[in-house]
């Protein structure tokens, strides 16, 4: 039988794609709150200018914003406070490795809900030059070129 995943996003850092080149993707569960798992199935969370870190042989995401949850009288989280991924040993032994040897860093892409779990996509990732950037740029809009003349000639046909 095949198991259905059901996805939900609640935020994604498309900035990621744009500064960096990513070479290899993760799936991390995210060690929680409860006040942080209401304020994410509101969608209330950021991953602009956060990353990743290895420490002590765990691995820890920081500056990721998760709005206080407005309902909370009392006990409700730090938005900014560094939180633990899970990860198995081997996966973060592989990490470390490579962060520590090739120049990588670990970004989040996007946090979203599978089968009512919170997890977080990260990546391996290499920083793209300034001239990098620009050729991405115009790819993209040189396909964008293509397919609007597609566009317009099959319509006239």
């Amino acid at each position: 039988m095949s198991e259905k995943k059901h996805i939900k996003i609640i935020a994604e850092n498309r900035k990621a794609r744009y500064d960096y080149h990513i070479d290899e993707e993760f799936e991390a569960g995210m060690a929680l709150k409860g006040t942080e798992v209401k304020s994410l199935r509101q969608g209330r969370a950021n991953l602009k200018d956060s990353y990743a870190r290895i420490k002590n042989g765990e691995v820890f995401v920081h500056q990721m914003h998760i709005n206080p949850y407005p309902f909370a009288h009392y006990d409700n989280h730090d938005p900014l406070r560094p939180r633990k991924l899970l990860l198995h040993k081997h996966e973060i032994k592989r990490l470390s490795g490579k962060v520590n040897e090739k120049g990588l860093t670990l970004i989040p892409l996007k946090m979203y809900f599978k089968n009512g779990k919170a997890k977080i996509s990260i990546a391996l990732a290499r920083g793209k030059r300034k001239y990098d950037k620009r050729e991405a740029i115009r790819s993209r809009e040189e396909h964008r070129e293509m397919e609007r003349t597609r566009k317009q000639y099959t319509s006239r046909y």
